[in-house]
């Protein structure tokens, strides 16, 4: 696992309220050095296809998306995608970058080929996945995944992500 720590695991177990499965690597720490989302193989220990390469565990960042998308965000994006081609194309970009990062494991899994995760590239279907693929992919990569991100509150400010936890 690449820099994934012990202490990681233990965090990112109590985030999820579960063990955490195949954690490749951590792709965001928030503010407070706690991951926020993780990296994940195409294939699962248990031989499941999993698409979602990023995925966000910090419960306050994910309580931030939720709420973002209730108000309603993903129709207004999905609208602007079928209306804008520059938008779009920049949005199969990010879809692409996406599938050339999970690619780069070496891991091939036919059953997800072409897969990304969100609705890449055609429509917004799940904030979560681009607002982690953003924060792990670093600003410009996702056009929509860094304006969600750039609406969401700072979700780190008044606590660690996880000042519950002991570790």
């Amino acid at each position: 696992m690449k820099n994934v720590q012990p202490e990681d695991l233990d965090c990112i177990e109590f985030q999820l309220g579960r063990t955490p499965r195949d954690v490749h690597a951590i792709g965001f720490r928030c503010a407070c050095s706690k991951p926020a989302v993780v990296q994940t193989p195409p294939r699962l220990g248990d031989g499941t296809p999993f698409p979602t390469f990023y995925y966000a565990t910090c419960p306050r960042l994910t309580g931030a998306i939720s709420t973002l998308e209730s108000s309603g965000l993903m129709a207004e994006m999905n609208e602007r995608l079928a209306n804008d081609s520059e938008l779009a194309d920049a949005y199969r970009k990010a879809h692409e970058a996406y599938l050339a990062d999970r690619d780069a494991l070496g891991v091939v899994v036919d059953e997800v080929e072409g897969v990304s995760a969100g609705g890449m590239p055609d429509r917004v279907k799940c904030l979560h996945s681009l607002v982690a693929h953003s924060l792990s992919a670093g600003p410009g990569v996702n056009p929509l995944g860094d304006e969600a991100l750039s609406k969401l509150p700072d979700w780190w400010k008044d606590h660690s992500c996880n000042s519950e936890m002991n570790t």
